[in-house]
C-alpha cells in the first residue's frame, strides 16, 4: 500500500505518512435487532480497512482508492452534491464531525480495504477511518463513544441507512480473543475473554460472489415493519406508546408479542417473531460463550441463520445456498448470513484441523450449483482482532 501512495504522492516524505485502521466485524448471534435497541454480540476481525493520509493545510479533501475507480477531490470547505460513489463516505464523515468542530484540515491519501465488500460492515470501518484521520489533522479529541456515535450519524443521517450501532461499536470497542456483548438501548456493553477452555476455532467468511449495498434492499422496510410492529403490539394491550419513528421492538414485552400475534399482518408478525427468538438467542450464545462450549454457540447461529431466512425473510437463492452448504459441512460448529443477508457473504465458526477440507468442500458445492461465480465467490480465513485505532 505504501509503494501505491508514493506513487500517487512522490514528493511525501516516508516520515509524515499517518495511519489508521479500522477492523471488519461479523456479529455470531444478534442479527437485525440493533436498530430495535436488542443486545447484539460481535467479534472484530483480523481484516480491515487502512488509510494512509497527510494533513493538507489549504483544506483539500484529495483520497484515492485501491479497491475501486475515481478520486475524492474537493475544499473541505466547500464540500461538493452527495458523491455517487465511494467518496461519499469522507462527505459523511465532515459532515458528522464538522457539526461539532469547525474542520479547517483536510486529508490526501489512499484508502483500501483487505476482503471484498459485503457484509462485513465495510462502510463502518471505512467512515471510522476518515474519522480518526480528520479528528487526528484538525486537533480534535474523540472518545470511542464518541467515535461510534458519529460513525452512526454519518451512516444514518448522511448516507440513509436506518441502522443501529452494532457495525460501528464492534470495529471500535473489540478486543482479540472476546466477545463483545452490547445492550444497543442503553450502550452498555461487556467484553467477555474466551475461557481457557474454549477450543481454537476459525471465522471464515464465504463470500457469495454478488454484491450490494444496503440502500439498494430491503432493508430500511424491514426496520420501518419493526417499528410499525411494536407501535401495533403497544397499542393492541393498552400501553403507553410515542410515534411510530421512535418505537421499537425492545419497548414490547414477549408476552405482548405473544397475546397479540395474530393481530399483525404476516410480515409485521414474522418480524417481530424474529426479534423475540433472536433476543433470547443472544442470551443462550453468550452463556455458550462463557463455558467455552464453541459447538452450542455454532448451533444457536445455525439457528439464527434460519430465523433470517424465514421470519426476516434476507436471503437470495445463493445466499441461502451457502447457508445451507456450511450448515451440511461437517467441522462447521455454525454459521449464518453477515450483514443484512441479501447478499453478500455468510459467517461461520468452525474446527481449525478441518481448515483445508471445509473451504475446499464449500467452494466446491457452491460452484457446482453456481458455475456463473467462478473469479467472484471466495473463502477468506479470519480470527478475533482488536478494534480501530492509529498505527
Amino acid at each position: 500500500m505504501l509503494k501505491h501512495f508514493n506513487s500517487l504522492f512522490p514528493d511525501t516524505p516516508r516520515q509524515e505518512i499517518r495511519h489508521v485502521y479500522s477492523p471488519y466485524r461479523v456479529c455470531p448471534v444478534g442479527a437485525h435487532i440493533d436498530h430495535q435497541h436488542g443486545h447484539v454480540t460481535g467479534f472484530a476481525l483480523d481484516h480491515g480497512v487502512d488509510l494512509l493520509y497527510v494533513p493538507t493545510e489549504t483544506g483539500v479533501i484529495n483520497l484515492f482508492s485501491l479497491n475501486f475507480e475515481g478520486q475524492a477531490l474537493f475544499p473541505i470547505e466547500t464540500m461538493p452534491h452527495k458523491y455517487s460513489h465511494w467518496g461519499r463516505y469522507v462527505q459523511a464523515a465532515i459532515y458528522a464531525l464538522s457539526r461539532r468542530q469547525k474542520l479547517s484540515i483536510g486529508i490526501q491519501g489512499l484508502v483500501t480495504g483487505s476482503l471484498p465488500v459485503g457484509g462485513l460492515s465495510s462502510s463502518a470501518a471505512v467512515l471510522l477511518c476518515y474519522l480518526m484521520a480528520l479528528a487526528d489533522v484538525n486537533g480534535i479529541t474523540l472518545s470511542d463513544m464518541d467515535l461510534i456515535q458519529l460513525a452512526f450519524e454519518a451512516e444514518h443521517e448522511y448516507i440513509g441507512l436506518n441502522l443501529g450501532k452494532l457495525d460501528q461499536s464492534c470495529e471500535v470497542l473489540c478486543r482479540k480473543d472476546h466477545l463483545l456483548y452490547l445492550d444497543t438501548r442503553d450502550e452498555s456493553y461487556r467484553l467477555i475473554p474466551a475461557p481457557a477452555s474454549m477450543p481454537l476455532f476459525d471465522i471464515l467468511i464465504f463470500f457469495s460472489g454478488l454484491t450490494r449495498t444496503l440502500m439498494q434492499t430491503g432493508y430500511n422496510t424491514r426496520t420501518d415493519e419493526c417499528k410499525v410492529a411494536a407501535f401495533s403490539l403497544l397499542a393492541y394491550e393498552g400501553l403507553e406508546y410515542g410515534s411510530v419513528e421512535e418505537t421499537r421492538l425492545r419497548d414490547v414485552d414477549n408476552s405482548v408479542f405473544e397475546k397479540w400475534k395474530n393481530m399483525l399482518p404476516a410480515p409485521l408478525a414474522k418480524r417481530a417473531a424474529h426479534y423475540m427468538s433472536e433476543f433470547a438467542r443472544v442470551e443462550k450464545a453468550v452463556e455458550a460463550f462463557q463455558r467455552g462450549d464453541v459447538e452450542q454457540l455454532g448451533a444457536i447461529m445455525f439457528a439464527s441463520g434460519l430465523s433470517s431466512i424465514q421470519q426476516w425473510e434476507s436471503g437470495c437463492p445463493e445466499m441461502i445456498a451457502l447457508y445451507e452448504i456450511m450448515k451440511a459441512t461437517p467441522g462447521i460448529y455454525g454459521g449464518r448470513f453477515s450483514g443484512a443477508g441479501f447478499k453478500g457473504c455468510c459467517v461461520a465458526i468452525s474446527d481449525p484441523g478441518r481448515r483445508e477440507e471445509i473451504v475446499t468442500s464449500v467452494g466446491a458445492h457452491y460452484l457446482q450449483r453456481f458455475p456463473e461465480l467462478k473469479g467472484r465467490y471466495s473463502a477468506h480465513v479470519c480470527h478475533s482482532a482488536d478494534g480501530a485505532r492509529r498505527l
